[in-house]
This record gives C-alpha cells, sequence and structure tokens, in this order.
C-alpha cells in the first residue's frame, strides 16, 4: 500500500473503534459497573511512574471511553482526554457527569490535538495499544511537547514492538512483520479484544514502531528520556497462550521476550 490515503486509514479505523465502544462497554474486560462503584482501571505501572498527581493538570491521549482519564480524575488530577471515536467521547462525558467528575473530552485525532486544545500540561499520557495506530511518531512527539508545561513530564505504557512482528489471526501465532516494517499492516477480522465473538467485523490499519523510532522521536521534539524500561508481564490477556503470575499479571509461559514497556520523558523547564 504505497499509496495509502491517510485520511481513508483514519477514518476506517474511527469507525471500527466507533462499532467497538458499546461491545467494549458491555464486556468484563473493562468492568463498567464495578469502575463506576469505585474501583481503578489504572494499573501498577502507570501509578508508580507518575506517583502523586493531586492538583496537576493532565492531558490524556487516545483515551477511548475515558475509564484511565476518569481514574486520574478521582486520584485529583484535572483531565482532559482525546479520542478519534466520537461514540467514545460521548460515553466518557456521561461516565463523566454521573460519576460527578471534572474532566473534559475532546474528540480529534490525536495527531491534531493541538488544533483543538491550546492548553499545556503537567502531564502527557498514554497507554497499552495507542502508538501502532500512527504513521509516524515524528508529528505525535512533536505534538506532545507542544502541550507540556516547562518541566512536565510524558509517560507512555505500551505493549512491546517484539509482540508485533507476529500474525494473531492464526493459531500458533506465526512471525510475519518485520521489527522494522514502514509499510502499512492492515487487518479485517470478526470480534474484537474483549469478545472474540462479537458481531463486528474490525477493519483497521496499523504501523509498526520500534524502540529507536520512540525514542528518537520525543529527543527530536526536545524532551529528555529518564528511563526506557521493559516487562515481562501484561495486565491484560490479549495474546495467546500467556499464564498469570502471582500478581495476577499475564506472562509468556517461557518468558521468551517482555510484553511491555514504558518511557518517561521531560520537557526542559
Amino acid at each position: 500500500m504505497k499509496d495509502l490515503d491517510l485520511d481513508k486509514a483514519f477514518e476506517t479505523n474511527r469507525e471500527t473503534w466507533n462499532k467497538k465502544v458499546a461491545i467494549h462497554a458491555a464486556s468484563d474486560f473493562y468492568f463498567l459497573e464495578e469502575f463506576k462503584k469505585g474501583k481503578t482501571s489504572l494499573n501498577s505501572y502507570e501509578v508508580k511512574a507518575l506517583g502523586d498527581v493531586t492538583g496537576k493538570s493532565l492531558l490524556h491521549l487516545q483515551c477511548h471511553f475515558g475509564q484511565d482519564t476518569l481514574s486520574w480524575s478521582r486520584m485529583g488530577a484535572k483531565c482532559t482526554g482525546v479520542d478519534i471515536s466520537e461514540n467514545a467521547i460521548e460515553l466518557a462525558k456521561k461516565l463523566n457527569t454521573e460519576l460527578e467528575l471534572d474532566a473534559n473530552f475532546v474528540c480529534c485525532n490525536v495527531l491534531d490535538t493541538s488544533k483543538y486544545i491550546s492548553e499545556t500540561f503537567d502531564i502527557v499520557f498514554t497507554s497499552y495499544g495507542t502508538i501502532g495506530w500512527l504513521p509516524d511518531l515524528k508529528p505525535w512527539a512533536q505534538m506532545i511537547a507542544e502541550r507540556l508545561k516547562p518541566g512536565g513530564v510524558f509517560y507512555i505504557i505500551e505493549f512491546h514492538p517484539i509482540a508485533w512482528i507476529f500474525d494473531y489471526t492464526i493459531s500458533p501465532p506465526k512471525m510475519k512483520y518485520a521489527y522494522h516494517q514502514k509499510n502499512v499492516i492492515y487487518d479485517e477480522y470478526e470480534g474484537t479484544y474483549t469478545n472474540n465473538d462479537a458481531k463486528i467485523i474490525s477493519k483497521e490499519y496499523g504501523w509498526n514502531h520500534s524502540f529507536s523510532e520512540v525514542i528518537n522521536a520525543l529527543v527530536a521534539a526536545g524532551l529528555t528520556i529518564e528511563f526506557l524500561n521493559e516487562y515481562d508481564a501484561s495486565p491484560y490477556d490479549v495474546f495467546p497462550d500467556l499464564a498469570k503470575n502471582k500478581n495476577g499479571y499475564y506472562e509468556l509461559k517461557e518468558k521468551l521476550y517482555p510484553l511491555l514497556f514504558d518511557v518517561k520523558a521531560t520537557k526542559k523547564s
């Protein structure tokens, strides 16, 4: 797909995510009723990395229907969530009202965030399955730098790039995609990650990004890397044949490669 129309690709992804919202909201994966009663959707990695967020402004990129945004809000942050799906943002706003929180939500392509939001933030946050929807991380990183206050922190926790070299639509998964693959990856399959039997056809355009892409994009945008970590254990059972560890997270049985990484970066004061 050398001449891929990016607008078409983004529109296809937006339509797919719009279809997923109701299915995800009704799934055990997102435990919406427990969430409404006070259960957090945040995991230990991001909570430890960002610490006390009381009184801090936080921009959550690609927030889906806002559970993490609202979890940070419950912890005292002043939050804004961004997502490409209008159905997701509509549900996020409803949850915000129902839970009597003060988060804001904006519907836009994450790469266009600075066109819709002029505020700068103490923290910019993104997590678990976000950068694979972006063809180029340079404008993404530049937008992050624009939206950070001087001295502000960017934090990403994401699935490990090694995990994306496999085709999971077949069993057992087969190594199919290059670690440094530049071409778009198009998938079309029935269901979604919360429900393989859901009666929707997911049509998705995605891109692989290596560690060097992530780090170099952030550095080129003027951010200083504080750390890069890799983790064997994922809070989500989204890859085939994982085993639950003593902490309730999921790992490859032979731990052949890590499932997650995180990066923390700061903007110069």
